[in-house]
This record gives C-alpha cells, sequence and structure tokens, in this order.
C-alpha cells in the first residue's frame, strides 16, 4: 500500500492575494508569508500552506461545494476573540444559540453539545435552560470573516496555535469517508465516522433535527458526518444542508485542497485502476509535477509530488 499523503496546502482565489495574506499574519501570529512554486502563499506551522491565485472579480462562494470553511486551533479560544475584537476592520460572526434570536461570538458562552453531539436541538436547548445546564465558558470555536469572504474557525484551548482543518460537506458522509480510506489511504479521525460502514451501509439520511449553535438562525444538520486526516490536518465533514447535490469546487473561492506525495508516478496507476475521475492530467507545477482528481462531492484534490 502506498504512504498516505500528507496535506499540502489550501488553494484559494483571491481578488488581492496580497492583503489577504497580510490579513491572516496580523490575526494568526504563529503564520508568516511565503512563496511557493510561484504562488504567493501563507505559511503556517508543521508546514501547511495557503497558497493564493489572483482573479480579477471576486471568487464565487456559491452554489455550495464540498468546502466549507478552514480553520486553526488557537491555545484560548475566548483570548483569541477578544483580541480580534479589539482590532479594527474585523467581523466576528454571530452564532445562533437557539434561544430566539439570541446568538454569542463563542460557542462555550451557550450550552455545551448533547448526547455526544457538537450542538443542540431547540427542544435540548429548552431542556438544558429547564434543568440548570450552564455554559462551559472556556475553549469552544468561533468564526471571523476574511478576505473575499473566507469563512474562518478558531477553535481552543490547545496546545499551539496551527492551521488544523477543511471543514466540509458531503453527498453521503460516511461513503465520502469509504472513498477517502480506499483511493486516498487516508486514516478516519478517531472518534469519528462509522467504524464498520460498507458501500451497502454508507448512504444514511441526513438527521431531521437542526442543532446549535450555528452560523444560521434555522440552525444547522451535524447528522452524519465523518472526518479524515492527512498528517495532522483534518477533512472533516457533515451532510450537505440543502437538498441539492455539491457543486465543483474549481474557480470558486476554495478552489481545492493539496496533498503531497513522493511518488506520482504510482499514484496515478494507482487512481486510474480504481477509476478514480481526474480533472487535469499531470502537469508542471513549477519544478515539481502534479494531477488534479476528483473527490466524492466533486471537490478537486491536487497531489503534488515532494520527493
Amino acid at each position: 500500500m502506498l504512504e498516505t499523503p500528507r496535506f499540502h496546502h489550501l488553494h484559494l482565489n483571491s481578488t488581492d492575494p496580497d492583503a489577504a495574506i497580510e490579513f491572516y499574519t496580523q490575526r494568526f501570529e504563529s503564520t508568516s508569508r511565503a512563496d511557493w512554486n510561484g504562488f504567493p502563499a501563507l505559511w503556517s506551522p508543521t508546514d501547511v500552506l495557503v497558497l493564493f491565485a489572483k482573479v480579477d472579480a471576486p471568487p464565487p462562494t456559491s452554489p455550495a461545494t464540498a468546502f466549507w470553511h478552514f480553520g486553526w486551533h488557537v491555545p484560548d479560544t475566548r483570548a483569541t476573540r477578544d483580541r480580534f475584537a479589539a482590532q479594527s476592520g474585523m467581523t466576528l460572526l454571530p452564532l445562533y444559540t437557539g434561544d430566539g434570536d439570541g446568538s454569542v461570538t463563542v460557542s462555550s458562552d451557550t450550552w455545551p453539545g448533547a448526547a455526544g453531539a457538537l450542538g443542540r436541538t431547540r427542544e435540548q436547548v429548552i431542556e438544558a435552560k429547564a434543568t440548570g445546564v450552564q455554559p462551559a465558558l472556556s475553549g469552544g470555536f468561533g468564526y471571523l470573516a476574511g478576505p473575499d469572504d473566507a469563512l474562518i474557525e478558531y477553535a481552543g484551548n490547545q496546545p499551539r496555535e496551527r492551521f488544523n482543518h477543511v471543514h466540509m460537506w458531503q453527498d453521503d458522509p460516511f461513503c465520502a469517508q469509504l472513498w477517502y480510506q480506499e483511493h486516498l489511504n487516508a486514516p478516519v479521525m478517531q472518534g469519528r465516522g462509522m467504524a464498520d460502514a460498507t458501500l451497502d451501509t454508507c448512504a444514511v439520511e441526513r438527521s431531521p433535527g437542526r442543532t446549535f449553535p450555528a452560523l444560521d438562525v434555522p440552525g444547522m444538520y451535524r447528522t452524519p458526518s465523518s472526518a479524515v486526516e492527512f498528517s495532522d490536518v483534518a477533512l472533516a465533514w457533515y451532510m450537505r444542508q440543502g437538498d441539492e447535490p455539491l457543486a465543483p469546487t474549481r474557480g470558486q473561492l476554495y478552489d481545492h485542497v493539496a496533498l503531497s506525495v513522493t511518488d506520482l508516478d504510482a499514484w496515478i496507476a494507482k487512481l486510474r485502476d480504481e477509476q478514480v475521475t481526474f480533472i487535469e492530467e499531470p502537469y508542471v507545477l513549477g519544478n515539481t509535477r502534479a494531477v488534479m482528481i476528483e473527490g466524492p462531492s466533486r471537490e478537486a484534490i491536487e497531489l503534488v509530488e515532494i520527493r
């Protein structure tokens, strides 16, 4: 079996890459500007990159694709929120709590999840109020609006600040899990996914219960969900929120993710044998080579050869 690829970069389209990179370096102090094979880039600890391609018009963020947002671990969520709030030009996004139109900016300011889930349904919110459940007031997650209408999550309390995930949607989360396991040798993130998923059992119905806290007033669907890992970066996903299949990612704000491999030819042979869809045939990428394939919900995945 070929070695599991490492996470290499998230590729964003931007009208002003220089301004975008400055925004991120000012908010996430562990990051710095870099350049990779001719692309302006943001470097984050553990050698994770965010690459930027300059575009003339604001990159679209709809229709919905498999890429939802990306985010960093931070040592102290609430201190990070307060630091962001003190900076000019910042937009901290509200997380609606399910208690009327109430909202918070950090999830630990509202009721914790129930029954092992990250959120609560409206019925569980009512129960929490009635039984005196209290907010944790420590850790949790929050969101800020970034350049080009990017959605950025910060979550703690973690040992150090680092880019740690790309959060996604999938048409069928457990089938997507199987796809990443089979074709990219990806390990399932501990505690996530369906342990005994098969092609016969992976397609399941979306849970009808919307949960909170959520970026949208009506709440969000969080079940089913799964996640895989490439090095120390997670690709985590929920089922799509709407009823329409997800659109291709190329040309949108979140254009693609890239994984690094040491033997591109061996990976090409494996993926062709498994009848994976190729979006772009092998091409020169700066001083190396790459290929672009399509994931289970039409997400673009670049495999970059790094020897």
